[in-house]
């Protein structure tokens, strides 16, 4: 693994385990990890991140621009230029699921 795929993974991991989590604030439609993971590849993907990325985990078989697009929005989640329940939104229905 090159030393700039290492320090995105790295990146990835600060900011969808440990980051994001800890900003979570109470009008955010999610506040675990692994949701903020699904959201963020979706969107890098253009869809459902399992249709574009066969292996797991996903984040190690991503191709480095996926996964720089994906740390870029996160990153924009936090400062305010993205918004969360849009994207949520917009993930659940590439995955075919109605929020109650």
């Amino acid at each position: 693994m090159s030393p700039d795929r290492a320090a995105l993974e790295a990146r990835w991991l600060d900011l969808t385990r440990v980051r994001l989590p800890r900003a979570a604030r109470p009008d955010w439609p999610v506040r675990l990890d692994h949701c903020f993971q699904r959201i963020l590849l979706d969107h890098a993907t253009g869809g459902v991140w399992y249709d574009s990325i066969a292996r797991r985990p996903a984040y190690a078989h991503a191709p480095d621009d996926v996964l720089a697009r994906a740390v870029a929005l996160g990153e924009d989640v936090l400062s305010g230029r993205a918004d969360l329940a849009t994207l949520n939104a917009q993930s659940l229905r590439w995955r075919g699921k109605v929020r109650a």
